[in-house]
């Protein structure tokens, strides 16, 4: 055990792990004050609509409400074209089938939530055959969980094992986007850490939140998670994307999450496809905001 502690320590040893969340607070206020006002565009929101990743993840979800769902998706595509797709329809496993027999719109894939969303608790067996089901009845794309309580154990190699080994189950053409539960990290210092291992262990993307927990994305911990994929990036080589989840509920915020990810990891970033937001409320927001007028396509 101590050789691998001391391969995952000699990995945050290699970051900035200093900066408190009070020096992180006033980093964001001043970005974003600083610079907001230029991406508060036609365009922007526009672009915004492309990175929404449109989800239904509740209790009362059947075959019939993610097929309607799924067809308002559609239906917005054609009566849209001229506009970004959305990035992908957002779904527990089981539904995965469901969504790829109905989606019709072009660009748009299918995400699902694996290895037991969204507590993580449960064993790897399950989280990986969980993961394979999915995939194998249609899924693009996989959101696991961190297993935070693993994670404050400080036991990273499993932490980690439990990300490569998820990561082999998508292969290199499935991305795999690794929730940090960042409400629960709670601290700048937490986040930047438990982004660092997602990271080394094979995360695509890292995603701020399950929206399952009382406190969701939130501009700082986006400030920390974007500053830990430049830093990871420029000693390595590897671009890792970043989504935002959870209680995004206004254009405004949006727009702020924009210029957070803008500033700091550069539009050419987000126009890559590797800046996602995940909400079932915003799409619409985003699509009134754009047309000019209170519209609910994705209702």
């Amino acid at each position: 055990m101590e050789d691998s502690t001391n391969k995952y320590q000699q990995a945050f040893d290699k970051f900035d792990l200093t900066m408190s969340d009070d020096q992180v607070k006033a980093a964001v206020t001043t970005l974003i004050e600083n610079n907001r006002e230029k991406y508060n565009t036609q365009e922007v929101k526009e672009r915004l609509l492309g990175t929404v990743e449109l989800t239904t993840l509740t209790v009362t979800d059947s075959n019939e409400s993610v097929m309607r769902f799924t067809e308002n998706v559609n239906r917005w595509a054609n009566e849209h074209p001229e506009l970004p797709p959305l990035a992908t329809i957002c779904v527990y496993p089981n539904f995965a089938g469901i969504v790829r027999d109905n989606l019709e719109a072009d660009g748009v894939r299918v995400a699902c939530v694996s290895g037991g969303f969204p507590s993580s608790q449960t064993f790897l067996e399950v989280k990986t055959v969980e993961t394979a089901l999915a995939l194998r009845d249609g899924a693009d794309e996989i959101d696991m969980v961190l297993s935070v309580g693993t994670f404050f154990s400080e036991d990273y190699e499993t932490c980690a094992d439990e990300i490569e080994e998820m990561k082999a189950v998508c292969g290199e053409e499935h991305p795999l986007k690794v929730i940090l539960e960042t409400g629960e990290l709670k601290t700048a210092y937490n986040i930047k850490k438990a982004s660092i291992l997602a990271m080394y262990a094979g995360a695509d993307f890292i995603k701020t939140s399950t929206g399952k927990v009382a406190v969701a994305a939130t501009p700082e911990a986006a400030y920390v998670m974007c500053t830990a994929i430049k830093e990871y990036e420029q000693q390595t080589g590897n671009k890792v994307g970043f989504k935002a989840a959870g209680g995004i509920k206004t254009v405004d915020e949006a727009v702020n999450f924009y210029t957070i990810v803008a500033e700091i990891l550069g539009e050419d970033y987000i126009k890559e496809g590797l800046f996602r937001i995940g909400t079932s409320r915003l799409a619409n927001l985003l699509a009134s905001a754009i047309v000019g007028e209170d519209i609910k396509p994705f209702s």
